[in-house]
């Protein structure tokens, strides 16, 4: 459980709030961390580390496009496909992404370890082609650029699976 696992981040989190309630969206965060997304428990323990309605917390994870309630892979490509970007070439990078790894939109790598998803407005209209990676920036791509991430990831997890 987050509650034991975490319980000095716990504290952290509610010690910048006023009240419990307000630090639902941390709490999420920390479970998502967690368990690389937001299965149904989840929502029942951060409900009573809240002391609010596990309904509540599900309603709030559900709103949010940061939260997911289905699993993912370990590295979560969300590529910014908005208008901006699409002028800079990020519809036809999401598009030689998906193709890469083999998946349609939204879909998963068949090892796990990749999920390629396309939102609006990451706010780096600048800086694209650009996607977040497990909520980090990555910017100005291209697809040699986003091959070799993709395999040393595929090679560090080769790695740890001997």
């Amino acid at each position: 459980m987050l509650k034991d696992k975490y319980a000095e981040r716990i504290e952290k989190i509610f010690s910048k709030y006023q009240d419990k309630r307000s630090a639902v969206m941390p709490l999420l965060y920390l479970a998502q961390e967690e368990y690389g997304w937001l299965p149904e428990e989840s929502f029942s323990e951060i409900g009573e580390l809240c002391d609010i309605d596990p309904t509540q917390v599900k309603s709030i994870a559900g709103f949010y496009t940061m939260y997911s309630e289905k699993p993912k892979g370990k590295y979560w490509l969300q590529v910014c496909t908005d208008l901006p970007c699409a002028l800079r070439g990020a519809d036809q990078f999401h598009a030689d992404l998906k193709e890469y790894l083999g998946v349609e939109e939204g879909g998963t790598t068949e090892d796990g370890l990749f999920t390629v998803e396309h939102v609006m407005c990451l706010a780096a209209c600048d800086k694209a082609p650009m996607l977040q990676c497990n909520f980090h920036y990555m910017e100005n791509l291209d697809m040699e650029q986003m091959k070799a991430f993709i395999e040393e990831k595929r090679a560090e997890a080769a790695k740890g699976d001997q």
